[in-house]
């Protein structure tokens, strides 16, 4: 099979992605089907977290890139636009079912804390991590879209702190979203939250202030984007009662910690050079933690192929490439997720990598 050929080979399989949603009417039909509902709530987590990390590692790698004189005509591609805009309708047309469902159930504490997790991370996958495509993108759909998926998890400031903060100060010290070496996530997790979020509304504020407005403007995002998440929560409230305002908000704190946990994988221990001059280094693809994982990468839009997207931004999920001298996780990004929710575990896995990568980049001057 010639090179061309995987692109096109690619394109139906992108569609894996709204697997990812189907979790939870499926964990629903498995709790009806077996008896055990509360139980079930948890399968979604299960799914993720052990079954997708296995097929993983029977499925092995995808090194392959997309031939550069085939670039162009896949990033101009509708297909691929077009995958990411529909996630919009289903999502939310999941997270409404998924909502009611919670509400008439009948869960325990136990099935009450499995729904709201697996749909958090449902959340985190298919509202947060297509916004992190969407809001890179020029014109005003796309970035639209991804502001509206983020208002549906309650963490809208990522669209403003991810571009003109995370992307600014990666890798580096001033970054709440790059952990340092030695940081444990649950001391890293809870700062980025804080952190990001408070940054947003700075940046939001600068900005007005630079055109010469007040920070509490109509045109300041984040009050726009706030009035939408508000908006969402009043219309679970009235439609579900105080159940359901419940359910709306902690679905999307578990959204966000997904993401931020994401986070501190892709950037973890990695750090961008400083000059004499006090000027860090232009971010490259050595700045982000990757995985060549195929079926993993399929499922999330190819995010990780992490930096090659932090070299160039803008460049559509369908044409990042694999670098092979970037830094290289043992797994996917759902394996090193259980990972690091274990401190200890995490440390003795990854700390070696951090050490030998940075080793090899001294050695060869990188």
């Amino acid at each position: 099979m010639g090179p061309t050929a995987v692109p096109n080979r690619k394109r139906l399989a992108f569609l894996l992605v709204f697997v990812v949603p189907a979790l939870m009417p499926l964990a629903a039909w498995l709790g009806a089907l077996t008896g055990w509902p509360g139980l079930m709530a948890w399968f979604p987590l299960f799914f993720l977290f052990v079954l997708l990390p296995l097929a993983d590692y029977a499925l092995g790698h995808d090194p392959v890139n997309v031939p550069p004189e085939r670039e162009r005509e896949l990033s101009q591609s509708p297909w691929f636009r077009g995958l990411t805009l529909a996630c919009l309708p289903v999502h939310l047309a999941v997270l409404a079912w998924s909502a009611h469902w919670f509400v008439h159930a009948g869960f325990g504490f136990g099935g009450s804390a499995g729904w709201l997790l697996s749909q958090g991370l449902v959340g985190g996958i298919l509202a947060i991590n297509t916004a992190h495509e969407l809001i890179h993108k020029d014109g005003r759909l796309e970035p639209f879209v991804g502001g509206l998926l983020l208002a549906s998890v309650g963490y809208h400031g990522f669209k403003i702190e991810h571009l003109r903060g995370h992307h600014v100060h990666v890798s580096t010290p001033e970054d709440a979203s790059s952990a340092r070496f030695g940081q444990s996530l649950w001391h890293f997790l809870p700062r980025a939250l804080w952190r990001n979020t408070l940054n947003a509304w700075r940046l939001e504020a600068r900005r007005l202030r630079g055109l010469g407005l007040r920070p509490l403007h109509w045109r300041n995002e984040m009050v726009g984007w706030t009035l939408a998440w508000l908006a969402l929560a009043a219309l679970c409230l009235a439609w579900l009662g105080p159940v359901g305002l419940a359910f709306f908000l902690l679905q999307g704190l578990f959204a966000a910690g997904s993401l931020e946990i994401i986070n501190y994988i892709e950037h973890y221990g990695l750090e961008r050079r400083r000059g004499a001059d006090g000027r860090y280094e232009r971010t490259t693809h050595l700045h982000s933690w990757n995985s060549d994982y195929a079926l993993s990468n399929l499922l999330l839009f190819q995010l990780q192929r992490h930096s090659d997207h932090h070299a160039f931004p803008k460049r559509r999920y369908a044409i990042l490439r694999h670098h092979p001298d970037s830094p290289q996780l043992p797994g996917g990004y759902a394996a090193m997720f259980v990972l690091a929710l274990l401190p200890p575990l995490w440390r003795r896995v990854v700390d070696p990598r951090v050490l030998g990568f940075r080793a090899a980049r001294e050695a060869s001057g990188a």
